[in-house]
């Protein structure tokens, strides 16, 4: 597997670009505070994090800091830098189809896009209607012909392609991009906040493994497959990350992301805000997947 031609230079000094840009924050970018509490959700996340919770929650509710994406795109795309370490992880193909599973609003799309050979195409597809339109303005705004040519947006259910045994093996690289918790939202949002329970984590950790096994199956052999999150529980991270490994044994094999920003955790990086000047959070493991022994395990 080798990444496309365009480049990127890996760790980033903390006011370093990513491209000939200037770095710029988001427009209205400042504190909010919290307009009420949950007790629940205070609890569950005091748990994980100890004496460290009250400056994450800070961090959290002041939000991240957004950057211009501007390699071989028409115009800048700002996006939380974390987002870009996290697309970038996906080792590209030289040929063969990409895809970006739960793609909207779009910017790891843009990304990759930018990043793959002429020889390679990228699925992006995203299963909401209103955030599909969201995609394809994006995707039309940011990419010249030639890349937005090699890119198609579709609309179906990523856990339930699997389910079609003619689709499986067929993606050269896989970005699953999960559906997650988003405290970062939820803390900012009276009415999440309020509907917040213990439940929601473990429901999405549901949906989240129902994608990932899914795109494990959808998967090539020697094919790469990130899973990143902007959740900051294990259960939705390396929980899920963890029963890949559990499900798949030999036939799928860490292939830690490249980038040091972040803490290392049992099956990836998790990069907080707290700790990395405003960036993320976001959750990133990579996976590939191992040329032998893969039906076997399949079958189990």
């Amino acid at each position: 597997m080798q990444d496309g031609a365009c480049p990127f230079r890996g760790n980033l000094g903390k006011n370093e670009s990513l491209n000939p840009v200037a770095d710029k924050k988001n427009p209205g970018r400042k504190k909010k505070k919290s307009l009420i509490t949950n007790e629940y959700f205070e609890n569950y996340y005091r748990a994980i994090y100890g004496d460290r919770w009250p400056a994450l929650r800070g961090a959290l509710l002041e939000g991240a800091a957004a950057v211009p994406y501007a390699c071989a795109l028409k115009r800048p795309y700002f996006l939380d830098r974390a987002s870009i370490l996290a697309a970038v992880s996906l080792r590209l193909p030289p040929e063969g189809e990409i895809l970006d599973a739960c793609a909207a609003p779009g910017g790891k799309t843009l990304v990759i896009a930018s990043r793959m050979g002429s020889g390679a195409r990228l699925l992006s597809n995203e299963l909401s209607n209103t955030r599909r339109r969201r995609l394809l303005k994006t995707l039309d705004e940011h990419l010249d012909n030639g890349p937005r040519g090699r890119v198609t947006v579709s609309g179906f259910d990523a856990a339930a392609l699997a389910g079609k045994k003619s689709e499986h093996c067929r993606f050269a690289a896989i970005l699953l991009d999960a559906p997650c918790s988003s405290e970062a939202h939820v803390i900012k949002s009276e009415t999440a906040l309020k509907q917040w329970t213990p439940a929601r984590p473990r429901f999405l950790s549901g949906r989240q493994w129902a994608l990932l096994s899914a795109a494990f199956l959808l998967l090539a052999p020697g094919g790469s497959l990130v899973y990143a999150t902007c959740a900051i529980n294990r259960g939705e991270n390396d929980g899920v990350a963890s029963r890949l490994l559990k499900k798949y044994g030999d036939s799928a094999a860490l292939d830690r992301p490249g980038f040091t920003e972040g803490e290392e955790t049992a099956a990836g990086r998790l990069i907080l805000p707290d700790r990395e000047n405003g960036m993320g959070p976001m959750f990133v493991a990579r996976f590939l997947k191992k040329e032998s022994n893969i039906q076997t395990d399949m079958a189990r």
